[in-house]
């Protein structure tokens, strides 16, 4: 999968995508460690054997699923990035609504649902420097295509599938959603 249709000017322009990788939110920090990571770049795939969650957990990702990180340089003070999660949650939520007439509700700060059931979830981390915020990593795992839930989750998750029916066009997704984030982030950030 490519990203061809990006308006953004600094996210998502380093696309690295991967069929198989055990945490793109994990690439994104080695990278960060061996020093070989531009701002804005995203790491996808396909299949994620131990991808993050919050509060330690795993996210599952098998194919044809959402689950992407990306890395972006913010250097500015934390009160400028108050609620960015929630705010990362509003645009998703947004985009199912306009794009595909689906209505999903945020439990605050980092899970998206249908109904009693999670279908997104959002683990954003950073590095602090004194007062300042350096940089961001957020990841995104969207259960889109999923329909078999392992026992320990089945009650607790849910897809856009198996609630809905519908396809969703991840290329398309992603690219809005680099697109609109990049734009809210500006407006925070600027002097």
């Amino acid at each position: 999968m490519k990203l061809t249709n990006l308006q953004t000017k600094i996210l998502g322009r380093n696309y690295v995508f991967y069929n198989e990788i055990d945490s793109t939110q994990s690439e994104i920090w080695r990278r960060i460690e061996n020093g070989i990571i531009e701002n804005g770049t995203l790491v996808m795939a396909d299949i994620q054997t131990a991808g993050k969650g919050t509060h330690g957990r795993v996210w599952h990702t098998n194919k044809n699923n959402i689950a992407f990180s990306f890395y972006i340089e913010t250097n500015c003070n934390t009160d400028r990035l108050n609620g960015i999660t929630v705010e990362i949650a509003k645009i998703i939520v947004d985009i199912f609504r306009e794009g595909y007439n689906i209505k999903l509700n945020i439990k605050e700060p980092n899970d998206i649902m249908f109904e009693d059931k999670k279908i997104c979830g959002i683990l954003t981390e950073s590095k602090m420097n004194s007062e300042k915020v350096k940089f961001l990593v957020v990841g995104i795992g969207i259960n889109i295509e999923e329909q078999n839930f392992t026992e320990d989750i089945k009650e607790l998750a849910t897809s856009i599938k198996k609630e809905f029916g519908i396809e969703i066009d991840r290329q398309r997704f992603i690219e809005t959603f680099c697109d609109r984030f990049e734009e809210r982030l500006k407006e925070r950030t600027k002097k």
